[in-house]
């Protein structure tokens, strides 16, 4: 078959321009520069995103309603739009327009898309001007096929240098580290979340929302690494200072080969803004036995040497649609010309010639009409990367209704929500990106889809829900926020760290680091181990001036009265946490303040002027302990005489409450006695006890003024009722008298006593009855109150007719007094006159044996 000519140009006469360079020269900018001077015209660019982030920089040029944005899955074409901003393979090639421009014209050599800008080399031109943007390597060829093209050549603003092999924990922030396969940049970002606090993803199978995203993320400053496919080399305008490949050498659809210096290049071109100088390099103990620039490499990146392209891929874009056999030798003609190629098979010949293959398809493609019909549909992008036999089994089944029309409403609608499902994991996000993309390009075709707009919409839609979900996943996986704040500011601003308090949690920028209790710093029981120590040395650099203000207002609240602490356990506790604890003093009732090792965060004078406060705060705290004071006071006196100070020392000992058969009162004589009743102290029949001490508060200050000494104490009963029940055999509470099941106060149980013994009075050794009402208004029990009245030496007279087993109506007890010798002998020492003081010879002796 005879070599096909190239068709005639449109526009043959059109000025055109070739803006070659190395990547970080200012090409975009120049091309949407004289784009904007024009009354019309179109830019056509290698990825959908690049179009995208121009098409939004010309809309604040020019307004929305006057430019356009056309892809193959979404389509922003306002009535009497002027500016086109498109995909190449959307570019509307024939369209009248005053300028058009294509980016990156050197991929007309890619095997895979490389003829569709060849096609738009040739034919694609503005009425006034034409401008082609790309690598210097296409230079020879562009002035073979272009002779009468102006040449302008872009030096790079900035120098790139090479900076030779480095581990992933010395690559420097502001980084992107380039690997060639899903499994390895996996990997690398998990190495990166890890110790650095996680990094972007970008690769090619993510849809470009969520390159957008990930990008954005990277920019923002979120994350100091980025972490790409061969995608980050085209079309993407990053803050990057280096760029560390993590090989050199990739799979690109044929077979695994080494990266061409030009490609290189253009990845490490990334590395560099504007005119600051970047760098490029190795990662090293990749593994990878061929991850190392050899000098002739290094030498011609540096210096964007590079082979020129000796030949640019062509297929025919006006094939004949006559018939299948037609169309398929067209797409496979050779030009006429040595500078081009034909093209190698792409995927949407290679579904073409499958499909023609089968008789029951090839037999439904008829006349010119239903041959361009069936070519378009071939021509679907495989978003998906099936490869050729599971895509063309999609493209067949699309074909059976495509030929008797246009595709249902219904069909289209069902197919997008059955992937509109942003549950799952990141491969499975990404399958479905990648699925709803080929219907986000079928519902762009008005010859195919009735309800074009609804569709359209429907499915831009779903891959928004579908992109966030994604990029959701991957800064989940990929990202510890935490750790990439501390990692960020760290370092030689540390003292800006920004860390505030809310709420006694410890953020970081906004990123919650550990929880405040008290004057007492914890690190966020969520953090992995490897953080930890990051985030102890942030709160301990930053955490002084914030717990100063934290001490002053609790300062504040203590002078006014209102301050959240409390008394427990031997320690003085505020929001939770000690902040000094409880020592021995002088006495039991004058405990000291140690403060807690948390207040060595504070400075001298700050943390005296708390502790100052803390002892005024627990001065109150143990104010209702002032009736013992008294005791104590009063047990130092030597005229009180040994009996009574060591009945007083036992009784502060006991916080005022001590069982009368241990107390020693009967070795005191009267005099001794009514000092003991002026110092405030009931003398009952069966207790001694201070009333004041009978109080909840007052109970609870001696026992958190008792346990500095240890010893396990039963704590007060709260609000100190008449009456407790008492489970088995536990011990009453203190202020208590245990009486079998029930345990009743000892004021209470002195005061049913005293009532008892005023019935016996007067009825000498006769039995006399006890009416029970007072007991039982208290809630007392009979059995606990016969229990108590056996205590202090009354006993019940039974009848006779229920000791010989009768059993008639019940019949009040009555009850007689027979006091034990303890009981009597206490009524003589009680009776005992006083005797007159000692004088002379015998008070010095006295004072002797005391």
């Amino acid at each position: 078959m005879p070599p096909r000519p190239i068709r005639p140009i449109r526009h043959a006469d059109s000025r055109v321009k070739a803006v070659l360079g190395p990547t970080n020269t200012g090409k975009t900018h120049l091309a949407i520069e004289r784009l904007c001077a024009h009354s019309s015209g179109a830019i056509g660019f290698p990825l959908r995103l690049l179009a995208r982030e121009v098409y939004d920089r010309v809309c604040a040029i020019k307004g929305k309603d006057r430019v356009a944005l056309i892809t193959g899955e979404e389509r922003i074409e306002p009535p009497g739009a002027r500016w086109l901003l498109c995909t190449a393979e959307a570019m509307p090639v024939d369209a009248d327009l005053a300028f058009v421009a294509l980016d990156e014209v050197q991929l007309a050599a890619d095997r895979e898309r490389g003829h569709i800008f060849t096609d738009r080399l040739l034919h694609a031109r503005g009425r006034e001007e034409t401008m082609f943007l790309g690598s210097a390597t296409a230079e020879p060829l562009i002035r073979a096929l272009l002779p009468d093209a102006e040449i302008i050549g872009r030096p790079r603003f900035s120098t790139l240098t090479h900076a030779g092999a480095k581990k992933l924990s010395r690559i420097p922030p502001r980084s992107v580290i380039v690997a060639f396969s899903a499994e390895q940049v996996y990997a690398v970002a998990e190495m990166l979340r890890r110790f650095r606090g996680g990094a972007a993803v970008v690769m090619g199978a993510l849809s470009p929302e969520t390159r957008n995203r990930q990008v954005s993320l990277y920019q923002a400053g979120e994350v100091d690494y980025l972490v790409a496919t061969d995608a980050i080399g085209m079309g993407l305008n990053l803050d990057v200072g280096h760029v560390a490949f993590a090989g050199l050498s990739k799979f690109d659809g044929v077979r695994q080969r080494r990266l061409t210096t030009a490609e290189m290049a253009q990845i490490a071109g990334r590395a560099g803004r504007h005119q600051r100088d970047g760098t490029f390099g190795t990662l090293a103990g990749s593994g990878s036995h061929d991850a190392e620039f050899s000098a002739e490499e290094i030498y011609a990146i540096e210096e964007h040497r590079f082979p020129p392209l000796t030949r640019l891929f062509w297929r025919d874009a006006a094939p004949r649609c006559t018939s299948l056999g037609a169309l398929i030798a067209d797409l496979e003609a050779r030009p006429d010309r040595p500078e081009l190629a034909a093209a190698p098979e792409a995927i949407d010949l290679a579904v073409l010639k499958r499909l023609a293959e089968e008789p029951d398809i090839a037999s439904t493609v008829r006349g010119e009409g239903l041959v361009r019909r069936f070519w378009n549909t071939c021509s679907l992008p495989d978003f998906r990367q099936a490869g050729v036999d599971t895509h063309a089994r999609f493209v067949a089944r699309l074909w059976e209704d495509l030929r008797h029309g246009y595709l249902g409403g219904d069909y289209v609608a069902r197919s997008i929500a059955e992937l509109d499902n942003p549950s799952g994991d990141i491969d499975t996000l990404q399958m479905r990106i990648a699925a709803i993309r080929s219907w986000a390009y079928i519902a762009q075709r008005p010859d195919w889809v009735l309800a074009r707009e609804e569709m359209a919409a429907r499915a831009r839609a779903a891959e928004a829900r579908l992109s966030d979900a994604l990029h959701a996943r991957l800064t989940e996986r990929f990202v510890n926020r935490r750790t990439s704040v501390l990692m960020k500011k760290l370092g030689p601003d540390a003292g800006l760290l920004p860390v505030t308090i809310a709420d006694d949690t410890v953020e970081v920028d906004g990123e919650q680091i550990g929880q405040l209790a008290g004057f007492r710093f914890r690190v966020d029981p969520e953090a992995r181990l490897a953080d930890r120590k990051l985030l102890l040395a942030a709160a301990e650099r930053h955490l002084p001036a914030l717990l100063a203000e934290r001490a002053d207002r609790l300062i504040d609240a203590i002078a006014a009265g209102a301050a959240p602490l409390d008394l427990a356990g031997g320690a003085v506790r505020w929001d939770g946490d000690a902040v000094a604890r409880l020592a021995s003093g002088r006495s039991a009732l004058t405990p000291q303040l140690r403060p807690d090792p948390a207040l060595d965060a504070l400075d001298p004078q700050r943390k005296r002027a708390l502790l100052t406060a803390l002892d005024g705060w627990l001065g109150q705290v143990l104010a209702p302990l002032a009736p013992l004071r008294k005791l104590e006071a009063a047990a130092t006196d030597p005229a009180a005489g040994p009996e009574l100070r060591a009945l007083l020392i036992r009784l502060v000992e006991a916080g005022g409450l001590l069982d009368r058969g241990e107390s020693g009162l009967d070795r005191l004589d009267p005099g001794q006695r009514t000092m003991l009743r002026q110092l405030g102290v009931r003398v009952g029949a069966l207790d001694l006890f201070v009333p004041a001490m009978l109080k909840p508060a007052a109970l609870a200050a001696w026992q958190d003024a008792a346990q500095v000494r240890g010893g396990r104490m039963i704590p007060p009963a709260p609000g100190m009722p008449p009456v407790l029940p008492l489970a088995g055999k536990a011990a009453p509470p203190p202020g208590y008298r245990a009486l079998g099941k029930q345990a009743l106060r000892i004021d209470l149980a002195e005061k049913l006593l005293h009532a008892a013994h005023g019935l016996r009075v007067g009825s000498g050794k006769a039995p006399f009855g006890i009416d029970p009402a007072m007991a039982v208004s208290m809630g007392l029990g009979t059995a606990a109150y016969a229990q108590l009245l056996r205590l202090a030496g009354f006993q019940p007279i039974m009848p006779r007719a229920l000791a010989k087993g009768a059993f008639g109506p019940p019949a009040p007890l009555k009850w007689r007094w027979r006091p034990t010798r303890r009981q009597i002998e206490a009524q003589k020492t009680a009776r005992r006159p006083t005797p007159p003081p000692a004088t002379g010879a015998f008070a010095a002796l006295a004072e002797l044996v005391r």
